[in-house]
């Protein structure tokens, strides 16, 4: 899998944030759901030039959706995916993301 496949894009909440302007870099993606914790790090060293010290990788479960329309209400989720929470190394940043 090619490093631009594994990270579909950053995850820009103000819980993120907080993690990221803390002491340790803290940076959260949305990945592919069939990545694993090492093509993660690795794919975060060739897009982004920092080296990784750590990564942690959850799947985040679909929440409830419900809709009104013409034949009554539709009950739904929205879609499942995979978090990656990765950790750089002291002074590493992503200029990217940061602005």
């Amino acid at each position: 899998m090619r490093a631009d496949q594994v990270i579909i894009e950053p995850i820009l909440s103000e819980k993120s944030n907080l993690a990221r302007e803390a002491e340790c870099k803290k940076y959260t993606f949305r990945v592919n759901p069939m990545a694993n914790k090492f093509e993660i790090m690795k794919a975060c060293k060739d897009l982004f030039g920092v080296k990784c010290i750590s990564c942690n990788v959850m799947n985040v479960k679909g929440k409830p959706k419900y809709s009104r329309g013409k034949g009554g209400a539709i009950k739904g989720y929205t879609a499942s995916w995979k978090k990656a929470i990765v950790t750089l190394e002291k002074g590493e940043s992503i200029a990217a993301i940061e602005g």
